[in-house]
């Protein structure tokens, strides 16, 4: 399996490029900004980039989707339950950033459980709602790309519309701190951690 974080947009949110290697199938995760250097990332490793998976349908996560799907063909897929913010510029909030108005529609709508096959790769889609209403979780090996539900040593906003600290909260302790310890949370925004780190010392899962 192939990983490649790339810090995108003015907010410094982590796009993910993952790939299989065995077949070069690859998925573009929140491309928020910064088209060319993705792009250009896909093109040095040889991707052939499937789908754009959104983990939430915040404009700092969304701002490059357009491009890239233009540039490579890739599918766009986001959870049912945000599908309302990804096709309106004022909900998902990137009207009020410095880049253009996002406002875009799915050509996938993804719930809970779902399994979002990558070359040999299995995605399975965890909804962890809390951040947004239909904000996900994404587990693949030994891997967590959580989005903006679970970073190193916090946890995501929940004073935006459709946010819920209650749901945050039981999100992660329900969903993503089931697994085992040594699993990689790879963050929407960031650096790495682990399931164990933040089972351990995270001042809001105590």
């Amino acid at each position: 399996m192939y990983i490649e974080r790339v810090v995108t947009g003015i907010y410094a949110a982590n796009c993910y490029l993952l790939g299989c290697e065995k077949t070069n199938e690859a998925a573009v995760i929140d491309p928020g900004g910064d088209a060319d250097d993705i792009l250009k990332k896909i093109n040095k490793n040889v991707l052939d980039v499937k789908y754009i998976i959104l983990t939430h349908g915040h404009g700092d996560h969304i701002g490059a989707v357009r491009e890239i799907k233009e540039k490579t063909g890739a599918k766009i897929l986001i959870h049912s339950k945000d599908e309302a913010l990804l096709k309106d510029a004022e909900k998902n909030l990137s009207s009020l950033m410095s880049g253009p108005d996002v406002s875009l529609t799915a050509d996938r709508l993804l719930n809970d459980g779902d399994i979002v096959d990558v070359g040999e790769l299995e995605l399975k889609i965890i909804h962890t709602p809390g951040h947004t209403p239909g904000g996900i979780s994404i587990k693949v090996e030994d891997v967590l790309i959580t989005g903006d539900t679970l970073f190193a040593g916090s946890i995501g906003r929940t004073d935006f519309e459709g946010g819920s600290f209650e749901k945050i909260i039981k999100s992660i302790k329900n969903k993503l701190l089931i697994y085992d310890d040594s699993t990689k949370v790879l963050p929407g925004h960031g650096p790495a951690s682990t399931i164990g780190n933040e089972r351990a010392k995270n001042p809001f899962l105590r």
